[in-house]
């Protein structure tokens, strides 16, 4: 096994991060992995709360993925015990906690999607429930001496919800505790994380210490936006692109980021190099360039990164003939009803909308329209025999109707 020299190893590592601490303790440890060849260890525990991934997601994933291609042991670590107590990182109340089948189920989705990114074939994949079930109540206490309630209050998250009198339960202690045990049970070298994650990180070094290991390296990466520009990218602020939307709609949410969101997309989702990103800060400050133009080219280079150039290329041609040419798609799903239908119904069974729910909400804001016209009456029928029509929700959802 033959590893780049330690300079060009930190280059990469450094690429994007927002703090590796501490930066001289990674230099020694690369160091010491190139005198004994032997690749470092390098720690990722994901919260499987949820069984989707989204671009915001593969911030952290591919800094993992940088130390794969760079020689080293990648360890997706599952948080399947974890997640029964619930991550406490930037939230005012308690989590809902999961059961451990709960979240075996999230996580073989994340497992699967996570391949759009890592190198599955050299990934190792642990779940933390196989370690941390077998500990005795004993060996609880012993763990949580290890760590003061002045400690722990330090957090940030704590320290509001404790100021602005909101319940912290006991539980919500132990959700640092058990996932530092996951670094020391795998004797991590590096753990990554997002910003929102760096007290946990820093537990993993002070609990490394207590049991006589050598403190992981924390390496954190920035939170991206979500596509409205002020909350993290998430599927609660339904502000997300993920992984397995289709290439029209990958394309058509990138074009409607601000422009100031622009070279940080470039950087955080398409992960351009030193001088792509120069040259787009020259394109951005160029006032003859308009920057949906900038725009096209993100949407076109993010989806080429996950699916490939060609559909990238159709996802455009689909959004200028919906969008600029106002055309519909030639390839729109068709239904054929023999009854009177429910509008309502009709949604939600062709999969137009996620609820019966949200097409209220949408008829109601005037998002949903039958060949060009509002539709905004929640007890509209589609009547039998009226012959052919479209209709269409939101920007990019369309369903030909035959009657």
């Amino acid at each position: 096994m033959g590893f780049l020299p330690v300079d060009d190893q930190l280059e990469i590592i450094s690429r994007g991060t927002e703090e590796v601490i501490p930066l001289k303790d990674l230099r020694k440890k690369l160091e010491q992995s190139i005198d004994e060849n032997t690749p470092l260890i390098v720690k990722l525990g994901c919260d499987p709360s949820r069984p989707d991934l989204h671009i915001g997601h593969a911030v952290v994933l591919q800094k993992l993925r940088d130390f794969q291609d760079l020689g080293h042991q990648a360890i997706l670590v599952i948080g399947d015990f974890t997640a029964m107590i619930g991550d406490p990182s930037e939230r005012n109340k308690t989590r809902p906690q999961l059961t451990i089948d709960e979240a075996k189920v999230n996580a073989k989705s994340y497992i699967e999607q996570s391949k759009a990114v890592l190198d599955v074939k050299s990934l190792k994949v642990l779940f933390n429930s196989t370690w941390l079930n077998k500990m005795t109540f004993e060996d609880v206490i012993n763990m949580s001496s290890k760590y003061t309630v002045a400690r722990m209050i330090e957090r940030d998250d704590f320290t509001k919800r404790f100021e602005s009198e909101i319940p912290i339960s006991m539980h919500e202690f132990l959700y640092p505790l058990a996932q530092a045990m996951d670094s020391v049970e795998i004797n991590a070298d590096v753990e990554l994380g997002g910003t929102d994650q760096k007290f946990n990180l820093l537990v993993g070094r002070d609990l490394q210490r207590e049991y006589d290991q050598d403190p992981q390296i924390i390496v954190t990466l920035p939170l991206l936006e979500g596509t409205d520009g002020v909350e993290k990218m998430s599927k609660s602020y339904d502000n997300y692109i993920a992984f397995d939307d289709s290439p029209e709609d990958m394309y058509g949410k990138l074009l409607s980021i601000s422009d100031d969101m622009i070279k940080k997309y470039y950087k955080l989702a398409v992960f351009a190099d030193r001088d792509k990103l120069a040259s787009i800060d020259k394109k951005l400050s160029d006032s003859s360039i308009n920057p949906r133009d900038i725009k096209r080219d993100l949407a076109r280079d993010l989806v080429s990164r996950y699916y490939d150039d060609n559909k990238a290329k159709k996802a455009e041609d689909a959004f200028d003939k919906i969008f600029i040419k106002k055309d519909i798609p030639d390839d729109i799903p068709t239904l054929t009803i023999d009854t009177d239908s429910n509008m309502i119904d009709i949604l939600v069974s062709q999969n137009l909308v996620s609820s019966k729910a949200e097409a209220k909400r949408l008829m109601t804001q005037n998002a949903v329209k039958i060949d060009g016209k509002v539709c905004n009456d929640l007890a509209h029928i589609l009547k039998k025999g009226c012959g052919e029509f479209v209709i269409k929700v939101g920007k990019r959802r369309f369903l030909r109707v035959l009657s």
